[in-house]
């Protein structure tokens, strides 16, 4: 994955939720524990977090700590958090395939930021959208590639944007994959490689 793919992703969440600022962002967003203004600011904090361990090149950057504030209006936090967007875009594609930035669940490369950068901006739009009372249906091959890097033991055959929900404890697949109550991506490259 790469800046490229960032940037999509922004661009599908702005898409969704711009046309929504003036609704009530006070409201609970749906499967976390957060308001929609809270969620919202939450992905662009973590976009700063993950542009800063990666340009950090492994070390965790400890002193540093991103808050987006949830009580601006809507349309600045939007415009705050596509800000945030290209700012990790920027680091992946400037970065090295070899170097790696610091991440609890292991340390990833370029590709794995890009990828984990689009994994919050889909799924919190997702939870967004919903507490909102809206639909986001992502672009197909987005999803599949985030499913790829971060989950790749995820059920393979059914559609992606469901699959990848179901990965992130969102939902249930099917009858032989309820809703996950645990669970977590993988930062790493595959076989410790670039990808």
């Amino acid at each position: 994955m790469d800046a490229d793919d960032v940037r999509q992703a922004a661009a599908a969440s702005a898409t969704l939720l711009e046309p929504a600022a003036e609704r009530d962002w006070s409201v609970a967003a749906s499967g976390v524990d957060m308001s929609v203004a809270g969620v919202v600011a939450h992905v662009g904090q973590t976009l700063l977090q993950f542009a800063a361990d990666l340009a950090a090149g492994g070390s965790p950057v400890a002193a540093l700590h991103v808050r987006l504030d949830p009580a601006v209006p809507a349309a600045e936090l939007l415009a705050t958090t596509a800000v945030c967007a290209e700012v990790l875009a920027c680091v992946v594609e400037t970065m090295p395939p070899e170097v790696r930035g610091h991440h609890p669940f292991g340390a990833a490369d370029p590709a794995g930021f890009a990828a984990m950068g689009c994994l919050e901006l889909l799924v919190h739009t997702d939870d967004a959208a919903r507490g909102l009372g809206l639909v986001f249906e992502p672009d197909a091959h987005l999803a599949q590639h985030v499913l790829h890097r971060l989950f790749p033991a995820a059920p393979r055959g059914a559609r992606s944007w469901p699959t990848l929900r179901w990965s992130t404890g969102r939902c249930a697949l099917d009858a032989d994959h309820p809703r996950l109550q645990e669970w977590r991506w993988h930062s790493a490259p595959p076989d410790g490689r670039p990808v």
